[in-house]
């Protein structure tokens, strides 16, 4: 267990807080493990009614550690980030974001498996794959072109254009933009504690029925993105990229 997750239970919700401040919480192996295996835990426990991640009322999470990545890179679809998309996309009960600050990579895509994104206005979101010499993953080459249209989305994944909280809500990656970090983390906090006064067997079976039309299709894009995703990480162009992103660092 690492304390760049801390787990706090109040009632039946579960906050999961990215915390890692001197790193803009940027996510490694032990961190998206522990991630994984919280979001499987609050599945399986009948009193938990909604899971709420957030980072701080600063950042969110700048995305993958990228010397940690680098380190051992994911090898395969059982490596740890995998295993952390397989465990969001499959979590019955409603998962909640607060979003504020940076929102880079993962933390731009995992939104769009969330329930509810409140966000700052001014937060700051990004999926600069291709610069990394990478590939779109978590199923955004597919979520995106359906939800903004194919321009816009490949200005954000061929381009890797930036975009705020505000644009996020207003294209529908999130629900509300709200004034400030703080404020977002606050009403994400409220809207989650309302699930405990509602019926847990309708809130599932309801969201269930909203992801059930496009599953069994995005399961095979998220493992076909992974697979490409793996393959490009040993790319000599990702190589170069990654590498020199940490020395610029």
């Amino acid at each position: 267990m690492t304390d760049a997750i801390l787990l706090q239970r109040e009632g039946g919700l579960l906050t999961l807080q990215l915390n890692r401040p001197d790193k803009k919480n940027a996510l490694t192996r032990a961190m998206y493990t522990q991630l994984a295996e919280a979001l499987e835990q609050a599945d399986a426990d009948s009193g938990i009614r909604a899971v709420l991640i957030q980072g701080s009322n600063e950042c969110f999470t700048a995305g993958n550690d990228i010397a940690d990545f680098l380190e051992q890179p994911p090898s395969d679809l059982d490596s740890p980030p995998f295993h952390f998309m397989k465990s969001l996309l499959n979590c019955r009960k409603p998962v909640i974001a607060a979003v504020a600050g940076a929102a880079v990579g993962i933390g731009t895509t995992l939104l769009l498996h969330c329930d509810l994104v409140y966000i700052s206005r001014d937060a700051r979101l990004r999926m600069p794959f291709v610069n990394l010499g990478l590939c779109p993953e978590f199923g955004s080459s597919l979520i995106l072109p359906r939800l903004l249209g194919h321009a816009k989305a490949a200005e954000l994944l061929l381009l890797g254009e930036g975009f705020t909280g505000e644009q996020a809500a207003a294209w529908g990656i999130a629900t509300e933009a709200m004034g400030s970090g703080e404020a977002a983390l606050v009403k994400a906090r409220e809207v989650a504690q309302r699930f405990e006064t509602l019926a847990p067997g309708a809130v599932q079976v309801s969201k269930q029925l909203m992801k059930s039309v496009d599953r069994e299709q995005l399961r095979q894009v998220i493992e076909v993105e992974g697979a490409l995703f793996v393959q490009r990480l040993k790319s000599p162009e990702a190589i170069a990229a990654l590498s020199g992103f940490i020395a610029r660092r």
